[in-house]
């Protein structure tokens, strides 16, 4: 015999909404691992999945209940009142989907391009142009969200209507205001697209030496070399010059520069540079070469130039670099040292060893 029940009455309408909200959860129940094991071979649609599982146990409900307010007679007392807060909620809770479905699209692109290789410049790429534009599509979508909400209130539309009427003014004063922050807005847009930076590059700015760590909608913050962070607005990259490292490729030139005395043989400062370069895990044997760059009435100047593979590692080797060929010339050429030489009354030139600073 079949169970009829009177949906004109709120007992019976909760007793079937209680059924629609556990039929609905049981279909998410019996769907998630049909859909995880449909989306296991694809990376991106696997982490959208991961991130949309919550938001799909209140959507599914949500739905269900909108529909079935459909079949209740439209005179039932306080019917309406129930089903536009549904409405809202269904609109919040599909909101709220999307805006996970897009971070879960994000987290997909960027696992599947991981950046801990040696050779990473596509993937900071991708990394830097999927971030900046997930963070504006979630934007939009709040947006979008927040203004179907207020679409369902009749006062609300009305107060829409007359803020159009009088869009003249209070848009200018509006767009005066937040003038900084839509421009951070579109520069974020900018670099997603032109990217001079990209996440994990090593920038210059201001005189300070960092990598990009994070890259937000109005933002950068710079991981400095001393651990401190540096907070800059998106509209500086595009208005001031800076220097990046990392552009093309994070392949680096680095010079070490000696001043030493006109006594000094350049054929074994050579070789002993080559022996230092090629005993050092951090030089990737493109470039090792001395020359002579300046000499006045003092002493000349030389000038080491040694290649690495990154920024991190030519800072290092030039330091080893430098510390070997000092060590190298006080060792083997003493007298090669950087001197000053006077004239004594009466005798010859004598050559004075230059005194250190702090020295007697």
């Amino acid at each position: 015999m079949p169970i009829s029940v009177d949906l004109s009455t709120w007992g019976g309408l909760l007793l079937v909404a209680l059924l629609v909200v556990l039929a609905a959860l049981l279909a998410h129940a019996v769907l998630r691992p049909v859909v995880v094991r449909v989306t296991v071979f694809s990376t991106v649609l696997r982490a959208m999945v991961r991130r949309c599982d919550r938001p799909a146990q209140l959507v599914l409900p949500l739905v269900a209940l909108m529909l079935l307010w459909q079949a209740v007679p439209a005179d039932m007392p306080g019917i309406r009142t129930v089903e536009h807060t549904t409405g809202v909620l269904a609109i919040a809770a599909v909101t709220w989907l999307a805006a996970e479905a897009i971070r879960g699209i994000a987290n997909g692109v960027i696992e599947r391009h991981p950046a801990n290789i040696a050779d990473n410049l596509e993937a900071r790429r991708i990394h830097t142009q999927t971030r900046v534009l997930a963070r504006i599509a979630n934007g939009a979508v709040v947006f979008a969200g927040l203004a179907f909400i207020l679409m369902t209130f009749p006062r609300a539309r009305q107060l829409g209507a007359s803020l159009l009427a009088s869009a003249g003014v209070a848009g200018l004063i509006v767009g005066i205001a937040a003038r900084s922050v839509f421009s951070n807005l579109l520069a974020g847009l900018q670099i997603a697209m032109a990217q001079p930076l990209r996440i994990d590059d090593v920038l210059i700015v201001q005189g300070e030496w960092g990598r990009v760590e994070e890259i937000t909608s109005t933002y950068v913050v710079l991981a400095l070399w001393d651990e401190r962070r540096l907070v800059v607005p998106l509209q500086w990259f595009i208005e001031n010059p800076f220097q990046n490292w990392t552009r093309r490729t994070a392949q680096l030139l680095g010079t070490v520069l000696l001043w030493v005395d006109y006594t000094l043989p350049l054929e074994p400062v050579r070789r002993e540079a080559q022996r230092l370069c090629e005993a050092s895990p951090r030089w990737d044997r493109r470039v090792c070469l001395v020359q002579v760059t300046d000499a006045d009435a003092r002493a000349m100047q030389l000038r080491v130039l040694v290649s690495s593979a990154s920024s991190g590692e030519n800072f290092d080797l030039r330091c080893e670099v430098r510390e070997g060929l000092v060590d190298f010339i006080r060792q083997h050429h003493p007298q090669a040292l950087p001197r000053l030489r006077a004239e004594v009354p009466g005798g010859a030139a004598t050559a004075l060893a230059e005194p250190q600073p702090g020295g007697g």
